[in-house]
């Protein structure tokens, strides 16, 4: 089972919407991605305006950040810090 996930974006980032893409296979297989837009969230900006897109699993924390690849999302998505 896919954990949930947060993308961090912002509108016309061309990079995002490229993050987005790559996305799109897992979110077929039932990923639940919940897209941020971090100018829609004060909280957000200063922590990833210069990173995004970022891509952040809710039950760990943990993130990933761009530019990232099919495989590198297989296993952001697997990993589980309690089997470590």
């Amino acid at each position: 089972m896919n954990p949930e996930c947060q993308l961090f974006i912002t509108v016309q980032c061309h990079l995002c919407e490229q993050a987005e893409a790559e996305l799109m296979p897992w979110v077929e297989l039932g990923l639940l991605v919940e897209l941020i837009d971090i100018a829609d969230h004060p909280q957000y900006l200063a922590p990833y305006e210069m990173r995004i897109p970022v891509l952040r699993r809710l039950d760990t924390g943990t993130e990933l950040d761009w530019p990232f690849e099919p495989e590198q999302i297989s296993r952001f998505l697997a990993y589980d810090p309690r089997s470590a």
